[in-house]
């Protein structure tokens, strides 16, 4: 356990290229998802069946399928160079983009019909009816899925370990592997997912307590 202990320092840089490969993932996923749901919300085609497409699609493919498609196969489309990272965060995001539509769409669906015909008799257009009535209310109901999403990206991050990309579980299998000590290496990874994902969900809480007080 001592010589395991030498390489927290490894462990450590381990924990940060997975809390940046997450934290990317999110900031692509969220926009993504907000305007992939309102379309899917919306009554023009046009804007619905690519938006069901695009969810059907991605929802549907294992995120490990989507690292390995990226990181092998997509630059044999297009003459660009893909690193893990690029190859794990565009899976990732696209996925977890996904998922989020589907929060966004049932998050507007349940604003009663009353809310909306209210904004439409002030005047309000469509997008003002959004923006300043509907999202702002639907976003209350949809911090806790969005929170358990979240906590699921995390924890995807994992399975960028088959393509290289050094995250905690890449970082413990090659000190597992040189040292010949699965059970203190992976043990140490398991530990440092659990220290960072947990207070994240104890925020989530307090923060699905503070907007149900609000109400």
């Amino acid at each position: 356990m001592q010589q395991v202990l030498t390489f927290l320092p490894v462990f450590a840089e381990g924990a940060w290229a997975t809390f940046q490969l997450a934290a990317a993932s999110l900031c692509l996923a969220l926009p993504i998802g907000l305007l992939v749901g309102m379309a899917r919300h919306a009554h023009r085609p046009v804007l619905a069946w690519p938006g069901r497409l695009y969810v059907e699609l991605f929802r549907n493919t294992p995120v490990l399928v989507l690292i390995i498609w990226f990181f092998f196969a997509f630059p044999t489309l297009v003459p660009l160079e893909m690193d893990a990272f690029t190859a794990a965060w565009l899976a990732l995001s696209l996925n977890s983009g996904a998922f989020f539509a589907e929060i966004v769409r049932a998050g507007i669906q349940s604003i009663p019909r009353g809310q909306w015909d209210a904004a439409k008799a002030l005047g309000m257009t469509y997008r003002r009816q959004m923006v300043r009535v509907i999202l702002p209310q639907a976003l209350k109901r949809m911090v806790p899925a969005l929170a358990n999403r979240w906590v699921e990206l995390f924890k995807l991050t994992a399975l960028a370990a088959p393509i290289a990309y050094p995250e905690l579980l890449h970082t413990a299998r090659l000190i597992a592997s040189a040292y010949y000590n699965p059970l203190q290496s992976f043990s140490i990874a398991a530990l440092a997912y659990f220290i960072m994902i947990y207070p994240m969900t104890q925020c989530a809480f307090w923060l699905e307590r503070r907007l149900r007080r609000s109400e």
